[in-house]
């Protein structure tokens, strides 16, 4: 991926543990490289098409300035995801906060800080079969999207399905979402299981009926497997309610384990 970037921008501002920090301030030094996609930008010499660093300095200054923090951890961390939220062509950042004042009583050139942040692509299959459905998955995807750090960009069309796991229950309706998201999977999974208590899921019966189910399908390309968390999802690819759905909104996404594609997954069902 192309990168900007932006070294040693000079800020004065008042961050720091010691009081005498924040009420005199001093001088902190900012890199930053931003990773975007500038073919579009360089193919029509057009910079509205890219980020303007120069408008990007000063977001960073103002930051800088308008809050106050006691360690440059905490700075580098709210500044990197302020400037994602920010500028959306910025994919990923990499952010690096000097402390060239820094008060220990010993020659040093900075102590630093770097961080690295970006968005992440997470897929998302939801299902209800109790109430209103198609109520039920609106609602759940409004509340994703209302979230600060998740933006939904595809869902796709319902579909109704039959249950599977041998439990007596009615139709499901069932989607797929793809979501960008600032969120580790695990914080993603704690979101869901906000939503589904939102919306008033039971869970009574294995495989029984519910309000709202989300399930976690994909995130990145990312194979993760904790007592908690089993990414991607264990039935991803022996699921029509899921490879349906997914293959309206990303028939090219290839399993980061089987290596097939949904479209490919799709047709081996």
């Amino acid at each position: 991926m192309d990168r900007i970037t932006i070294s040693n921008l000079e800020v004065f501002a008042y961050h720091g543990v010691l009081k005498e920090e924040n009420a005199l301030g001093q001088k902190f030094l900012v890199s930053a490289e931003l990773y975007t996609d500038i073919q579009e930008a360089a193919d029509g010499d057009d910079i509205t098409k890219s980020i303007n660093y120069a408008s990007v300095c000063k977001t960073i200054e103002a930051f800088l300035k308008e809050h106050t923090y006691k360690l440059i951890e905490t700075t580098a961390d709210r500044l990197a995801v302020h400037l994602l939220k920010t500028y959306g062509r910025i994919e990923k950042i990499r952010l690096e906060i000097k402390k060239p004042w820094a008060p220990i009583l010993m020659t040093l050139d900075t102590v630093s800080v770097i961080v690295e942040r970006g968005w992440h692509q997470a897929y998302l299959g939801i299902g209800s079969n109790l109430g209103d459905k198609e109520a039920n998955l609106n609602e759940a995807v409004r509340l994703l999207n209302e979230d600060e750090d998740c933006i939904v960009k595809q869902v796709s069309s319902f579909r109704i399905t039959e249950p599977v796991g041998g439990v007596e229950q009615d139709d499901f309706l069932n989607g797929a979402v793809y979501v960008k998201t600032l969120k580790s999977a695990h914080a993603l999974l704690q979101l869901i299981g906000k939503i589904e208590k939102a919306l008033k899921r039971e869970r009574i019966i294995h495989w029984g009926p519910r309000t709202i189910d989300l399930d976690i399908l994909f995130y990145d390309d990312e194979v993760i497997q904790t007592k908690d968390l089993t990414i991607p999802h264990p039935e991803a690819a022996n699921r029509r309610f899921v490879l349906d759905p997914m293959c309206d909104i990303a028939p090219w996404l290839r399993h980061p384990v089987l290596g097939d594609t949904m479209l490919q997954l799709k047709d081996k069902l």
